[in-house]
């Protein structure tokens, strides 16, 4: 039941949706426009893929630098950029040669807004890839969220981790003397050591210190004065059963409990 109560009110790893880290002003292209259009519009942004949507702002596919050059995919990006140069500077391919939808990639990985950060890095690990479109319920384009974004939400300095393992973590949540812990943090790996007062809070620390955005490990050091984890329950001798009169003569008395 504690670690219940204790996670509803510190659950970070659901607080982060893709909604607040994905880029909303994007640069997409309609799937009729030029394979020229396309190559001028990533290099004059300076980007290596377009979300490809319809008019009425639905994602149907992406259009990346490699969907141009499909034969040069093992090329380095700098001789990839190049050859987009020449695609829009060479006056011999003329713009109705070919259409985004004619190179583009339609089997496209999407997340809701509603996804967590956590998930959104599990995918992309999956699935190698830099990149996820966000879509609304009706397949629309809503944002776009990269590799570099969920990076931002677990890269932090130490000390901002052990302020919110103290502050947040013990103080707010737990309730722990701040005193008879120690939090070290060398980039992200945490180590937690001193004495609680009982297992539950000890358990608990460890559980919560792991959900602190930014936390790669947590190495656990504490021990505890009480192990609240083995009540048990000590059956009550016949003189101390309810009697009928119970509730009338006043007397409440008790279960025994032994640690």
């Amino acid at each position: 039941m504690g670690a219940l109560v204790a996670s509803l009110f510190y659950d970070k790893e659901v607080e982060l949706k893709l909604g607040e880290l994905m880029t909303r002003d994007l640069i997409a292209v309609g799937p009729d426009a030029p394979l020229k259009e396309a190559a001028r519009r990533m290099l004059e942004f300076g980007v290596s893929g377009l979300p490809v949507t319809t008019d009425s702002g639905a994602l149907i596919g992406v259009i990346a630098e490699a969907d141009f050059v499909k034969t040069e995919a093992d090329r380095s990006p700098n001789k990839r950029r190049r050859l987009l140069t020449w695609f829009v500077n060479d006056k011999k391919i003329h713009e109705t040669e070919r259409l985004v939808r004619d190179a583009m990639t339609d089997n496209v990985i999407v997340l809701g807004p509603e996804i967590d950060h956590v998930e959104a890095a599990h995918v992309m690990t999956k699935a190698g890839i830099r990149r996820i479109p966000i879509t609304g319920e009706k397949g629309e384009l809503l944002g776009l969220v990269s590799r570099s974004d969920i990076l931002r939400v677990f890269v932090r300095a130490d000390a901002e981790i052990i302020d919110e393992i103290v502050d947040s973590v013990m103080g707010d949540v737990l309730w722990i003397d701040p005193r008879r812990v120690r939090v070290i943090c060398q980039e992200g790996n945490v180590i937690l050591s001193g004495q609680t007062a009982n297992r539950s809070d000890a358990e608990l620390l460890v559980t919560l210190t792991r959900r602190v955005d930014g936390v790669i490990s947590v190495r656990n050091g504490l021990t505890w004065e009480i192990d609240n984890t083995k009540v048990e329950m000590v059956p009550l001798p016949p003189s101390y059963l309810p009697r009928s009169n119970w509730w009338s003569d006043g007397r409440k008395r008790r279960p025994h409990f032994r640690l």
